[in-house]
């Protein structure tokens, strides 16, 4: 866009605590692929010193120096002799190996289907409980709990280690957490012609039409965008979450682009950024902008409220007509990367953002 004022508020510059977040989570990740570079080394050299091929099979030498003379599961009394009981302990020790390396390609692949915190009665450190609820990570878990903000049962724990199941009374500065198990975030372009519910009666279409086939998981919609209105919608099954973006106590910040029938004057536009008497109460814009300063016609306004059709009510009230609607931003998801009607899931980054209900999204006091 044109307006580089409005422009700083589609893509702000990473800093605070945001900035440290981005650092952590560079961090975590390029250790956590490190790890797996490591594990697959680990079970290639393995595999390599016992002759055992994808399948897990052990690949039979042509001749005595085909045997890995340095594991003793491989030796015998002696490999020239035609002796049965030789061979017969041979292959019950090859297929010991062979049963061992299945399990284990089993249970690594079980684990990484059951990997998205489906988590029942498992004992665990309470830092790893506290990640798996999905307010921080575990180090920084581990200092909170240092700090003594966490209880569990009533009782202040200092040692990140301490160990729970999951059906304990576990509290967070006072408030009780829970393991999250299959939550689902799905970011929206909502297109025109679409309104925000999971059922109509009438029989229109819903955004729950555009992510058909996404999730098995029940989703809703994050708030509410009119049937004309485009742009940045959210949709999950995280409950606590959907309370805490559409309350109006944490005034999240949205970001709009409007399209109006004439340009803006500069009267009318002190007057949004100022402040303006409803019918149902005072309300301003925490930021105005041109988009284009050729064309005033099309504007960016930054607003936190979340009354009902409070973008188009505004500019009505000073005599203009929306002629598109656009929404650009909400709690820093962007429609980057996603065509009108298309969506995408969320990525880890982008959750624990969320979750943390960063400053960097929400108006300034």
């Amino acid at each position: 866009m044109a307006n580089k004022g409005f422009e700083k508020f589609i893509k702000p510059e990473m800093k605070g605590a945001k900035k440290k977040e981005a650092i952590r989570q560079d961090k975590r990740k390029a250790k956590a692929e490190a790890r797996a570079a490591g594990e697959e080394a680990r079970r290639k050299k393995w595999e390599q010193q016992r002759g055992i091929d994808s399948d897990g099979r052990k690949q039979m030498a042509d001749n005595r120096n085909g045997l890995n003379k340095k594991d003793s599961r491989y030796k015998t009394q002696d490999t020239r002799t035609n002796n049965p009981s030789s061979r017969n302990t041979f292959q019950k020790n090859n297929s010991k190996v062979s049963q061992k390396f299945s399990s284990e390609e089993k249970s690594k692949n079980l684990s990484s289907e059951t990997s998205n915190h489906k988590i029942e009665n498992e004992v665990m450190p309470l830092n790893k409980f506290i990640s798996h609820s999905g307010i921080c990570g575990r180090r920084e878990a581990a200092i909170f709990i240092k700090q003594g903000l966490v209880t569990v049962n009533g009782d202040i724990i200092y040692e990140p280690g301490f160990k729970v199941r999951g059906n304990e009374d576990v509290k967070y500065k006072g408030k009780r957490i829970f393991i999250q198990r299959n939550l689902v975030y799905i970011l929206v372009n909502k297109p025109k012609d679409f309104i925000t519910t999971a059922k109509d009666p009438e029989g229109r279409k819903t955004v729950l039409d555009l992510i058909k086939g996404a999730t098995p998981e029940r989703v809703y919609p994050v708030g509410r965008l009119d049937r004309n209105t485009t742009g940045v919608l959210l949709m999950t099954n995280d409950g606590e979450l959907a309370q805490k973006l559409t309350h109006p106590s944490f005034q999240i910040k949205k970001i709009y682009e409007v399209k109006l029938d004439k340009p803006l004057i500069k009267q009318d536009f002190d007057a949004i950024t100022n402040g303006i008497n409803l019918e149902d109460g005072f309300i301003k814009a925490d930021s105005v902008a041109y988009v284009d300063a050729k064309n005033k016609s099309v504007v960016g306004i930054e607003i936190h409220s979340g009354r009902n059709r409070i973008v188009r009510r505004l500019f009505e009230h000073l005599g203009y007509d929306v002629k598109n609607l656009d929404r650009v931003l909400f709690a820093n998801l962007t429609k980057k990367n996603v065509d009108r009607g298309h969506w995408r899931f969320l990525n880890e980054k982008e959750i624990r953002l969320l979750k943390y209900m960063n400053q960097s999204f929400a108006k300034k006091k």
